[in-house]
C-alpha cells in the first residue's frame, strides 16, 4: 500500500503542477476578471481537473503494485499519461482558441470579444487596414470601441449579417478605434439598473445591492450590460470621467 501511495503522489504532484502552470498563464494573461466570468468555459476546466489530477492519479494508484514487472508498470502508467496528456491538449487549445481579446462597446452594450470570433480573413484585413488595433497571438485583451461603418450600405450589410447570425462589427479589427473616441456614444447608452433588459428582476435586485455596498448610486444612469457566452455583468461608470468603475455579477 506504502508503494501505491507513493506512486499517487508523485502523479498527482506532477499532473497538478503541468495543470497549474497552463491554467495559471491562461488566467493571468488572457482569462482575469473579467474574462473567466464571461467566456463560460468552466465545462472545460472540469474536464481537465477531472482527467489531470482525478482520474488520473487514481488509475496508477490502482493499477501500482510493487510485484508488477516493471516494463508492464511503465507501460500502464504512459497508458495512463497519454490519456491525461490528450484531454489536456484539447483543454488547452479550447481555451486557447476562445481567450478574450477585446472588450468592446458597440452600439447598446459592452461585448466580450473571443480569439474565435475573429476569422482569419478578418484578422488579415485588421493588420492591413487597422494595424494598431488587429489582433496577434500574443495580443493581451484590451478595450475599444466598434462603431457601424459611417457607409450605409457597408452598415447595412453588417447589420443583415449580425441579424443572419453571421459576422458583427465586433468580429472585424479594421472598424476598431481607441476606447476613448467612444466615450460620447456611450454615455448616451448608460441607464439605471432599474432599466437594463438583460437582468431578470432578481437579478436587479442582486445588482443594487451590491452597488450600494460599493457605496455606488443606483438612481443615475451610470450602468451599461457587459455581455459574453456567460451570464451578462453590469458595468458601472463614474459620470465625471466616464472611467469604468466597477463590474458586478448576479451570481
Amino acid at each position: 500500500m506504502k508503494f501505491r501511495f507513493k506512486a499517487l503522489g508523485l502523479h498527482l504532484s506532477g499532473s497538478a503542477c503541468a495543470l497549474s502552470l497552463i491554467l495559471g498563464a491562461l488566467y493571468l494573461g488572457w482569462y482575469s476578471w473579467p474574462g473567466w466570468a464571461l467566456t463560460d468555459v468552466t465545462h472545460v476546466v472540469v474536464v481537465m481537473v477531472a482527467v489531470d489530477v482525478v482520474v488520473g492519479p487514481l488509475l496508477t494508484f490502482v493499477i501500482a503494485h510493487p510485484g508488477k514487472p516493471r516494463r508492464e508498470l511503465v507501460r500502464d502508467i504512459s497508458i495512463i499519461v497519454a490519456v491525461q496528456l490528450c484531454a489536456l491538449i484539447y483543454g488547452t487549445v479550447s481555451l486557447w482558441n476562445g481567450r478574450p481579446l477585446y472588450y468592446a462597446y458597440s452600439e447598446t452594450v459592452l461585448q466580450l470579444v473571443q480569439a474565435y470570433d475573429i476569422d482569419a480573413q478578418e484578422s488579415a484585413a485588421g493588420r492591413r487596414l487597422n494595424p494598431d488595433f488587429a489582433p496577434h497571438w500574443y495580443s493581451l485583451p484590451r478595450w475599444i470601441w466598434a462603431p457601424l461603418p459611417q457607409d450605409p450600405k457597408v452598415s447595412e450589410k453588417i447589420v443583415a449579417s449580425a441579424i443572419g447570425g453571421g459576422y458583427d462589427v465586433i468580429s472585424m479589427p479594421r472598424f476598431f478605434k481607441p476606447w476613448e473616441s467612444g466615450l460620447a456614444a456611450l454615455r448616451a447608452q448608460l441607464k439605471k439598473v432599474d432599466d437594463q433588459k438583460y437582468f431578470s428582476a432578481r437579478d436587479k435586485k442582486t445588482l443594487k445591492e451590491r452597488m450600494q455596498a460599493a457605496g455606488l448610486r443606483t438612481d443615475q444612469l451610470n450602468t451599461i450590460p457587459l455581455t459574453g457566452r456567460g451570464h451578462p455583468l453590469l458595468a458601472v461608470f463614474d459620470l465625471t470621467d466616464l472611467k469604468m468603475i466597477a463590474i458586478f455579477r448576479t451570481d
